[in-house]
């Protein structure tokens, strides 16, 4: 037996309970992995909530690290005593340990510790496929600028960086001086407090009336609105998440008003939905954090047993950088 969170309804932090739960062998196609470190995700708080409406029971948490401890008929890629890190489809890393598909987990390289693999697989395979997959018309090129709400987040300060390391001209908002100023220093050229100043004539003012290529929205009904109208013309709304809640309906013929605009949502499952593609991307966010590319924040460590503690600090938005889970 070993422990895991575990909530047997929708609903605020108080429905998640530490009980103990027994793990089984990996069937085909499965390992069984023990935890040294547990990532959380604002994807944690949508499946508690019932924004993203679960089966129940269910274990949360979507990303972790550990090591291997068995593999399942038709594994090839992974072996018992192996160093690995995911972020995977179906929920269930808030655990001691677990059985779980492979096609998500890859080997850690050995110059990456535990507590950075499991804080940051699903925050930086996000920011991979934002700044590399998820592009304007035209792609992306050195000085271009880019929008990025919640700069500060997990991974918001992640893309910072790697949007600096591409040469792109970002700019980010934060809802405090202090998360301004952190952002700023890893990578944000710009940085635009939004609890202070309103970000869309400031967007304009820094590009000089032009607007940006692409705006990376995770916030969602809050920001949606003005951040259309920091596009140029031709250019890409890609939202990634709903922080302040789901954006409402809206009639495709204001896209057009506006100026020819793009709009996408993005979901990090979607292209880790095989193991060639998975591997990739992990490769490309392993060789941007061993080059140094990427620095990994650990600014919040919880114990398991306060992921109430935990979950409360995410929605308040106190928190900065990543937040892991210890076992």
């Amino acid at each position: 037996m070993v422990k895991a969170v575990r909530i047997r309804q929708h609903g605020g932090p108080e429905e998640m309970e530490l009980v103990d739960v027994e793990v089984g062998q990996p069937g085909p196609g499965q390992i069984r992995i023990r935890h040294k470190a547990i990532g959380l995700n604002f994807i944690d708080v949508y499946q508690r909530t019932g924004l993203y409406k679960m089966e129940m029971p269910l274990t949360l948490g979507m990303e972790a690290s550990g090591i291997v401890e068995a593999v399942g008929e038709g594994v090839t890629h992974l072996k018992a005593g192996d160093r690995a890190a995911y972020a995977s489809h179906p929920p269930g890393s808030y655990s001691e340990e677990r059985v779980m598909p492979a096609k998500n987990v890859c080997k850690l390289p050995d110059a990456i510790s535990f507590e950075t693999g499991a804080a940051m697989m699903l925050k930086g395979l996000t920011a991979q496929y934002l700044l590399k997959r998820t592009q304007p018309q035209g792609g992306l090129q050195p000085g271009d600028f880019v929008l990025f709400h919640a700069a500060a987040g997990g991974v918001g300060l992640i893309a910072v960086q790697w949007a600096k390391a591409m040469g792109l001209r970002l700019i980010g908002t934060a809802g405090s001086d202090a998360k301004c100023e952190l952002a700023k220093s890893l990578g944000a050229e710009f940085m635009i407090n939004y609890s202070k100043e309103d970000f869309l004539p400031r967007v304009k003012e820094i590009t000089g009336g032009q607007g940006v290529k692409v705006v990376y929205d995770s916030v969602g009904k809050d920001t949606w609105d003005k951040s259309l109208d920091c596009l140029r013309p031709f250019g890409l709304m890609a939202s990634f998440g709903n922080a302040s809640g789901p954006v409402p309906p809206f009639a495709p013929g204001i896209l057009g008003n506006k100026g020819s605009l793009y709009v996408t949502r993005q979901t990090l499952f979607t292209h880790i939905a095989t193991r060639e593609a998975n591997q990739q991307m992990a490769d490309d966010l392993f060789e941007a954090v061993t080059s140094g590319k990427v620095q990994i924040r650990i600014d919040q460590r919880f114990p398991l047993a306060q992921v109430r503690e935990a979950h409360q600090a995410l929605e308040a938005r106190k928190t900065t950088g990543c937040t892991i889970l210890t076992v």
